[in-house]
């Protein structure tokens, strides 16, 4: 990080000269990767057809690169691009929902709505 910044807090982030993070509430590289676990083990139990498949393939793409792109913010060179990167996890994430939801309302079985529930993701816990 630039030596001028010195120190600041951004969302229970804290930020230090030696581009050291420290985080106060949220372990988010930890609950990046477990969502991203879920979401491989929940997309291997979708049925796959040619038209699921690409639905299942986006959603698997932009699911992941939260994570990954969370840990590349973690070691940005600067406040800037930290925010820009965290500002492209927000933009994965909203992706990511909307893949689910199509995914929902194509393969609509019972099967999926039950998988969705317990990992809690229905429209009022993702938002």
């Amino acid at each position: 990080m630039d030596s001028q910044l010195g120190q600041f807090e951004i969302y229970n982030l804290k930020f230090e000269n030696e581009q050291k993070i420290t985080m106060t509430e949220y372990n988010l590289e930890k609950r990046t990767l477990d969502f991203s676990a879920k979401l491989i083990g929940f997309l291997k139990t979708c049925s796959k057809d040619q038209l699921t498949m690409a639905l299942l393939t986006q959603c698997l793409r932009s699911g992941t690169s939260i994570g990954a792109n969370y840990r590349e913010a973690n070691g940005a060179s600067s406040r800037k691009d930290f925010l820009n990167k965290l500002y492209i996890c927000k933009k994965e994430a909203k992706e990511t929902l909307y893949w689910l939801e199509l995914i929902g309302k194509t393969l609509n079985s019972e099967t999926l709505t039950n998988q969705c529930d317990r990992y809690g993701w229905n429209q009022k816990n993702l938002y």
